[in-house]
């Protein structure tokens, strides 16, 4: 037998249970969305994964499936969604939502120093929840921690205290939108600058309306690429630091652009600039709306599954009300700069 054919299967055995699990649940998660659109599927999704984990635990032998599914196919629902928006209309958000973004990064370090320092909780945990929320989420965290080098539990307990203010914020966010009376695009600017990881902006954006989840994600995506800048920045402290210690480079060999750069979003780009050239045919324009719903629907099911309720509980009080605090002030700062500017 041909060897190569006989390793062929592996990425299926290995990912199937875990994909086929996400399915099921996405699959309720779209009937329930479209009896329940004030909720939507997306929502859904998210909640009855979050249930089946923390009810049921499903094995380990699911988990590869399930970070393949939280995490690529998540990518290939915002390429997908890229087919439906002008680029147009995507650079020119992009620049609007900006200033606003600046503002929120800016807030989101300030409050993080601050409040760290209050409540001493270590430095570079202090910087993980700092980076975290003002940029997105857990991507963020994973691109700055080769820079900062932090202890493990570090790294775990930050991801687990921004995962937990995505979850909170997937719910109260549109309830509070429509409680504020925002705007489509009020409340997608919001969503977009103030929610950490992008899961959690689409779903947000989505379960508000279809316009309000079009801009969030546009948002979005921009304050993802600040990711960069933010690298490059640490990377030259963490260097001047380790020098002053006389302890080599330590920080500047963890940079690695390639590495940190989000692809998909060049790839939406490219999937905006062909609907824009018009490439793509109208006829197929639904069919890619639908794909892009499916696909976040399964997506955001699959983050639900990652969730592990009892250790985000274990992570301990001082990270989670540094989290809290850090949150609760972008997320404030954010509809201060909106309502000065006139886009509540």
């Amino acid at each position: 037998m041909n060897r190569p054919l006989m390793h062929a299967p592996s990425w299926i055995q290995r990912n199937f249970p875990g994909l086929l699990l996400t399915a099921g649940i996405a699959a309720v998660a779209l009937m329930l969305g479209h009896w329940l659109p004030l909720v939507g599927g997306p929502v859904f999704g998210i909640v009855l994964g979050i249930l089946l984990k923390n009810l049921i635990a499903p094995s380990s032998r699911f988990d590869e499936g399930i970070r393949f599914g939280g995490k690529q196919v998540l990518q290939w629902s915002i390429i997908a969604l890229g087919f439906g928006l002008s680029l147009t209309e995507v650079l020119k958000t992009g620049m609007e939502s900006l200033s606003v973004t600046l503002v929120t990064m800016t807030v989101a370090f300030l409050s993080a120093w601050l409040l760290g320092r209050w409540l001493r909780v270590e430095g570079k945990m202090t910087v993980l929840i700092g980076v975290g929320t003002a940029i997105c989420g857990g991507s963020a965290i994973a691109a700055v921690t080769p820079i900062l080098k932090p202890d493990d539990h570090d790294t775990a307990f930050s991801i687990s205290t921004i995962f937990l203010f995505n979850l909170v914020a997937v719910l109260l966010f549109p309830l509070l939108g429509h409680l504020l009376n925002m705007s489509d695009q009020g409340f997608g600017l919001w969503a977009g600058t103030a929610i950490n990881d992008t899961s959690s902006v689409v779903a947000a954006g989505y379960a508000y309306s279809d316009l309000a989840g079009g801009y969030a994600t546009i948002v979005k995506l921009t304050r993802s690429t600040l990711i960069i800048p933010i690298c490059l920045v640490l990377t030259v402290v963490m260097a001047t630091i380790a020098k002053r210690r006389s302890a080599g480079t330590v920080g500047a060999s963890g940079f690695k652009l390639g590495a940190i750069f989000p692809w998909f979003i060049l790839w939406f780009l490219v999937a905006s600039g062909l609907r824009t050239a018009g490439l793509v045919p109208e006829a197929a324009l639904p069919v890619l709306h639908m794909l892009a719903e499916v696909l976040i629907v399964f997506a955001l099911s699959a983050i639900g599954l990652s969730a592990n309720l009892r250790r985000m509980a274990a992570t301990g009080i001082r990270p989670i009300a540094l989290g809290l605090g850090v949150w609760v002030a972008v997320a404030t700062s954010s509809l201060i700069v909106q309502y000065f500017i006139g886009q509540l």
